[in-house]
């Protein structure tokens, strides 16, 4: 009996060797999780109990338990890359099977789905057109058509209007005379179709009391047509009095032949008249043009926003976590991966930041929570054990040997 109670001493270290050796291979493995070998002791139990004075018969493996502790989050130059920090796991789509991962290391495949090194798909709640997020889940897949322009409807102008400018010396306004107008402003605004307009508006000081005239052009041609310029009356304070309602409407005009008629409205509310030098304080409108895809972030809710070359911004979705009763219940299937089993219990699926999940951090990569020193000393506990036992079995061969010697 001495010597299967060694040999089981020895199967024993053999797999703690094993454990420690996967450990200690997969330390640079992203999301990988450790394990450790978790050992009982083994009696032989007659029918009426073990005695109490018996010798044991050995040790077993009771199970190789994973360890989901976090591990160490390391930032990389790769804005799909995610990490998790807290509890849950990244949902994947596996020709139809869900498989459940820690690594976050995604890309892009042919066809704009968000997948990891072995093409599994990334799950995720939808989005609306909206922005706004649905229960729906399903794989993420990137939207890459460029985004729609937007017509300007909005200009706002702040300015201060120098309350001793004087009259200008050329009588009639002539945008080319630099003589008929005392101040000018000029932004870009755009069209149905995306397209940039240079839109410019001359002040001119008025013989009237505390009152300017505005004309404005866009690219070049007169929109007050026909030559009205709009009025701006200060009191004798300095603040804006007319336009009553703070703002002008512009005729209605086309900037150019198969795009739509622009409206617009030029808010001058924002506008005073101090004695101090003329300056723009406020300058900007609501139109912009057509933008490509230049960026994805995702914010620490999971969220997933894509950003486009015209500054817009829409959300494509949000990440969805999973989280489970019992995490060691997981069963490893490799490829950083695990599947559920009867022993998690099914999968509560939800948004990070929601319950006990915890939250994504983009462009980032959780570190496998393998501490090599600690593997390295246990790694060295795990070889005594095994000499030990090995020397229990040339003592028990020496003693069977002697018996068997004796004359």
């Amino acid at each position: 009996m001495t010597f299967q109670t060694a040999i089981s001493g020895l199967q024993a270290a053999s797999t703690d060797l094993a454990v420690i050796g996967n450990n200690v291979a997969n330390a640079a493995t992203t999301g990988f999780k450790r394990s450790r070998a978790q050992f009982q002791d083994v009696f032989a139990v007659s029918s009426t109990g073990a005695a109490a004075n018996s010798a044991g018969k050995g040790v077993d493996v009771s199970t190789v338990a994973q360890q989901f502790t976090q591990g160490n989050i390391s930032f990389t130059d790769n804005p799909l890359d995610v990490a998790i920090s807290g509890q849950g796991f990244l949902v994947l789509n596996n020709n139809g099977t869900q498989v459940y991962s820690r690594d976050g290391a995604l890309g892009l495949d042919a066809n704009n789905y968000v997948v990891n090194a072995d093409g599994f798909r990334l799950q995720a709640f939808g989005a609306d057109a909206f922005g706004n997020i649905t229960g729906a889940i399903g794989d993420l897949q990137f939207n890459e058509a460029n985004s729609a322009p937007e017509p300007t409807t909005q200009v706002n102008l702040g300015a201060n209007f120098d309350a001793d400018a004087e009259v200008p010396s050329v009588a009639v306004f002539d945008p080319n005379d630099p003589n008929s107008y005392n101040e000018t402003t000029a932004l870009s605004i755009y069209d149905s179709q995306g397209g940039s307009h240079l839109m410019q508006m001359y002040f001119v000081r008025d013989a009237a009391v505390n009152t300017w005239k505005m004309y404005s052009y866009v690219d070049g041609t007169e929109v007050n047509a026909p030559a009205t310029p709009d009025t701006l009356e200060f009191d004798g304070a300095g603040a804006l009095i007319t336009p009553a309602t703070g703002s002008f409407t512009i005729p209605t005009f086309t900037p150019e032949p198969g795009v739509n008629a622009l409206d617009i409205t030029v808010s001058v509310s924002n506008s005073t008249m101090y004695g101090a030098n003329y300056s723009v304080n406020e300058l900007e409108q609501d139109g912009y043009t057509t933008g490509r895809l230049t960026s994805i972030d995702f914010s620490d809710d999971g969220t997933i926003v894509a950003r486009y070359s015209n500054g817009q911004s829409n959300i494509q979705g949000q990440i969805a976590l999973a989280g489970f009763t019992n995490e060691q219940g997981l069963r490893p299937i490799g490829q950083n991966s695990w599947v559920e089993s009867f022993e998690t219990g099914p999968p509560i699926l939800g948004r990070p930041g929601s319950g006990a999940l915890g939250l994504i951090q983009g462009g980032a990569l959780e570190d496998a929570n393998v501490d090599l020193s600690q593997e390295l000393v246990a790694l060295i506990i795990a070889q005594r054990n095994f000499q030990a036992n090995a020397e229990v079995i040339t003592t028990a061969d020496t003693v069977t040997q002697s018996i068997i010697n004796i004359r």
